[in-house]
């Protein structure tokens, strides 16, 4: 979370309090220089988006921290989120107002620090799924972290369905090269199936893959493809078509472009754009519309804001902000 403490795993936790009232001075001293940090490398922001908009408030009291948030691919209209640390397994249905569909709980799994969603193809390759990340790890104690995987449902965008159960769901273990590290962002490439997980607590967040197909037997230690010109990373996503990638800092968030027919981590190593953001309070949700032409963010609090940032020229042909 934004206002969690800078956590290393070479740092000797004899206590968690300890070290919590000893680094949150570092923290508030790093703050100014990560953000000129990411100002300095990301040069003019992005003229393609407005400077955004509230689509509407989630009024639901379930939705009391919600870390993560993506748009679905086969229902159109309908947001994922779920909350951060301490709710049960289960993500919530909401529409481009905020309005409140549904609960989907996961049969059989466990949450202990959900931080990122993600929706993309998997074992069938013609169908949609849910990727939650329970990669939250804020001191970086865990011998590993999991990714679960589940068909998503189909629903309506204009009925609230209630509570419903989704399952079977699959459990992806894995581990960090080095180490132990927290992460608090997630994505699917829609074009080869590959997992990506962004380290948080770093000046400049590391960009782990698992390639597609992932084990669901064992732990498979993930592999750090690239980095980001700043750090602490709090939520991404891919475009639908698989062109662009959007992460979200504490500060900041950017946008690359992937070239044609190159891995999806090889676009962070070429221009980045940044991108209009609005002050939230905890602002932790990022994720691309349905047709990839705008995006949403969320942050973390009871009724939160959801803002949206559609093209600058509201007649552009690929406009598809909602309405």
């Amino acid at each position: 979370m934004a206002q969690e403490i800078l956590d290393r795993p070479s740092y000797t936790l004899d206590s968690p309090e300890r070290t919590i009232r000893n680094l949150v001075s570092l923290v508030v001293a790093a703050a100014p220089l990560l953000s000129l940090a990411s100002s300095c490398a990301r040069g003019a922001q992005s003229d393609e988006f407005g400077a955004g908009r509230l689509a509407g408030v989630v009024q639901n009291d379930q939705i009391r921290e919600a870390s993560g948030i993506v748009a679905s691919r086969q229902n159109p209209g309908v947001l994922w989120v779920h909350n951060d640390s301490g709710d049960s397994a289960r993500v919530f249905a909401i529409n481009e107002k905020g309005e409140f569909l549904g609960t989907c709980v996961l049969g059989g799994v466990t949450a202990r620090d959900w931080e990122d969603i993600a929706v993309g193809p998997g074992p069938d390759p013609n169908r949609q799924y849910l990727y939650v990340g329970d990669i939250g790890d804020n001191l970086a104690r865990y011998p590993d972290v999991t990714v679960y995987r589940v068909l998503e449902p189909k629903i309506d965008p204009a009925t609230p369905f209630g509570v419903m159960t989704i399952e079977p769901a699959d459990a992806i273990w894995f581990t960090y090269p080095g180490g132990p590290r927290d992460a608090e962002t997630l994505f699917v490439d829609p074009l080869t199936r590959d997992l990506y997980i962004l380290s948080k607590r770093e000046f400049f967040s590391k960009v782990y893959q698992a390639p597609y197909p992932q084990s669901t037997t064992g732990r498979t230690e993930l592999k750090q493809v690239a980095s980001l010109p700043w750090g602490f990373a709090v939520a991404g996503d891919v475009s639908p078509d698989g062109r662009r990638v959007i992460v979200r800092g504490v500060f900041n968030a950017s946008m690359w472009d992937r070239t044609p027919g190159q891995p999806l981590w090889k676009a962070f190593a070429g221009r980045h754009t940044p991108l209009p953001l609005i002050p939230e309070k905890q602002g932790e949700g990022i994720c691309f519309d349905a047709k990839g032409t705008g995006y949403f963010t969320i942050g973390e609090r009871e009724h939160p804001p959801l803002h949206f940032f559609g093209p600058a020229d509201p007649n552009a042909a690929r406009s598809s902000a909602p309405r």
